[in-house]
């Protein structure tokens, strides 16, 4: 039984967890404010801009002061350094790809992505961590297998942007275990590394007169200043918030984003939502609903009397 205190630090953990999560949702109604402007321009923005707010952030909260100390740490660990690199480029690539999607009208194919992401980042977790997987979650696997292998048949090419999406960040997750960075220093630094290559590409196109930005009008301008602040600020947040509640309930909360996504792309831009999709998701929910119930007390409690007793009949 939680006592007052707990009980309102358990709260405010939910709040701030499933805002972060409602804010990834409703990001894509953002990103098509500024669907006049190409996805690498935009792209080039959102890392720029993320950077500059971020600085401002660290600025506000001092952790400025814990940069020096992190980037000499980092120096003195290639190994890390290189995980800090790797990590840049992955969420770059997932960043990219989710914008191209959302402007391109595939947001129902984003949306696949982030429900099969946890079963990828389990994956990655079986793979380089050797960490064990009990029945349902193998069983919860093999349907999700199913459902993008019967997607793929029907429409006779895989389902690029749902997997591009799933492993790059599942793989970004990966790196970020490793470097242990806060979220705040570590976007700050993630920013950091590519923030040259988006300055350069900027310059580029405004040079040959290809940069929408200061182009458009006031409002386009500020929507590109402010994607810094529209991607950060949900990081914040969930930062604070999975921090004050159990592991399980960022599981349960984190279907909020792509349950958003996939409800604005069929009902406000009526994205086709055809058998295919019917079957593919359906392959989906019931292998993260198996998921979560791999989690559950209960499941453990049951598996607990399994193993016992196939110990004493041995």
């Amino acid at each position: 039984m939680l006592n007052n205190k707990e009980n309102s630090t358990y709260k405010k953990g939910i709040l701030y967890t499933a805002s972060s999560y409602f804010l990834w949702g409703i990001l894509p109604l953002y990103w098509k404010l500024i669907g006049n402007v190409a996805s690498e321009e935009i792209l080039a923005h959102r890392i720029f801009w993320s950077f500059i707010f971020m600085i401002v952030i660290l600025t506000t909260t001092r952790e400025i002061l814990n940069i020096r100390v992190v980037t000499t740490e980092l120096l003195k660990k290639p190994k890390l350094l290189l995980m800090l690199i790797i990590s840049s480029v992955l969420i770059s690539i997932n960043w990219f790809v989710y914008i191209w999607a959302v402007n391109h009208n595939q947001m129902i194919e984003a949306s696949l992505g982030y429900y099969i992401n946890p079963l990828i980042s389990v994956l990655l977790g079986l793979v380089f961590f050797k960490e064990k997987i009990n029945l349902l979650q193998k069983i919860s696997f093999i349907i999700a297998a199913l459902g993008v292998i019967y997607m793929t048949t029907r429409y006779g090419e895989i389902p690029l942007i749902a997997i591009t999406l799933a492993v790059s960040f599942g793989l970004y997750g990966l790196t970020k275990k490793i470097t242990k960075l806060s979220s705040a220093m570590g976007l700050t630094l993630e920013t950091l590394m590519v923030t040259p290559i988006a300055i350069f590409y900027l310059v580029y196109l405004g040079q040959t007169g290809n940069m929408e930005f200061m182009n458009f009008n006031l409002e386009t301008n500020l929507l590109l200043i402010g994607a810094g602040a529209a991607t950060a600020i949900p990081l914040l947040l969930f930062a604070t918030g999975a921090q004050k509640i159990p592991l399980y309930m960022v599981g349960i909360l984190q279907y909020i984003a792509p349950t958003i996504t996939l409800m604005i792309g069929i009902v406000i831009y009526s994205e086709p939502f055809t058998t295919t999709e019917v079957v593919t998701f359906s392959c989906i929910w019931s292998a993260l609903f198996l998921f979560t119930m791999s989690h559950s007390k209960l499941y453990k409690k049951i598996e607990l009397k399994h193993t016992k007793r196939k110990s004493i009949e041995f």
